[in-house]
């Protein structure tokens, strides 16, 4: 399934949008797209919507084709049970988490022993899987392991290679080691330039197919479109002079990552 997330609307539903767009709005915009899966990832709005609230927005969803997913952070286990929580009236299947959370940074062997004894049994019970994401603040080869010791069929990875080059992992070795366990992609490409002076590199976000993301081997090591993983767009886009550019740009961003995976999944 190929879609879109919040991540792809940033500039537009942030403080900095003279009208920031409403989850319903990015939902009608996706389906315009011709998408079919929708990530409402680090959007800490959607907790305080009541269950009809929540309903209501799945029958929107619904109304539109669209399939929709959760992302949160950390492994706190009241926060992804409440995530569990607002899964259900929306028809999560996938939550996206990190193991790291601002205020909590519990140890390997602590998020292994959370996600056995007090998160896993209840997301299994209900048959969502939780996708936690490949990030600069753990190694790709310890999230891997934690994944491989839990050995849940209910717990995989996100995998979004552009993160780990903050924690100096290549994105390709990234790509390689979880791969096999990805649940979820996140579908951004990056790259570097020189700062103002040549005094370092900026790393920032680039129109799909333009950076250094190699889709193809993300593709291959992932078996994305034998399995029918969800890929969904999301963006580093960095601010410019006003508004109205960047938003622009935002549009024009995602309709050239959606036709840019879609070619390559139809191929």
């Amino acid at each position: 399934m190929i879609g879109t997330s919040t991540y792809a609307y940033f500039w537009r539903w942030s403080e900095r949008a003279p009208e920031p767009m409403t989850l319903e709005a990015m939902l009608r915009d996706t389906a315009e797209e011709g998408a079919e899966v929708f990530q409402i990832c680090d959007y800490p709005q959607i907790e305080g919507r009541t269950r009809p609230e929540l309903e209501q927005l799945k029958t929107v969803a619904d109304e539109l084709g669209i399939v929709l997913e959760l992302g949160t952070k950390g492994l706190r286990p009241d926060h992804l049970l409440r995530y569990l929580e607002l899964a259900e009236p929306l028809g999560v299947t996938l939550v996206r988490s990190m193991v790291f959370s601002p205020d909590f940074r519990p140890s390997l062997d602590e998020a292994e022993r959370l996600l056995r004894e007090e998160i896993l049994p209840a997301y299994s019970q209900r048959g969502v899987t939780l996708a936690l994401e490949t990030y600069e603040q753990i190694p790709s080869a310890d999230l891997v392991a934690l994944v491989e010791r839990v050995g849940s069929e209910h717990l995989g990875i996100c995998l979004d290679p552009a993160n780990g080059v903050a924690g100096l992992e290549h994105p390709n070795d990234v790509i390689d080691r979880a791969g096999p366990l990805t649940v979820n992609i996140h579908s951004k490409d990056f790259a570097f330039s020189r700062r103002g002076g040549w005094v370092g590199f900026t790393l920032a976000g680039t129109e799909m197919g333009t950076g250094l993301l190699d889709y193809d081997r993300l593709l291959d090591r992932t078996d994305a479109k034998a399995r029918g993983l969800s890929q969904v767009v999301e963006h580093w886009l960095p601010w410019t002079d006003d508004y109205e550019t960047t938003a622009r740009l935002e549009r024009e961003w995602t309709t050239a990552t959606l036709e840019y995976l879609r070619s390559k999944n139809n191929d």
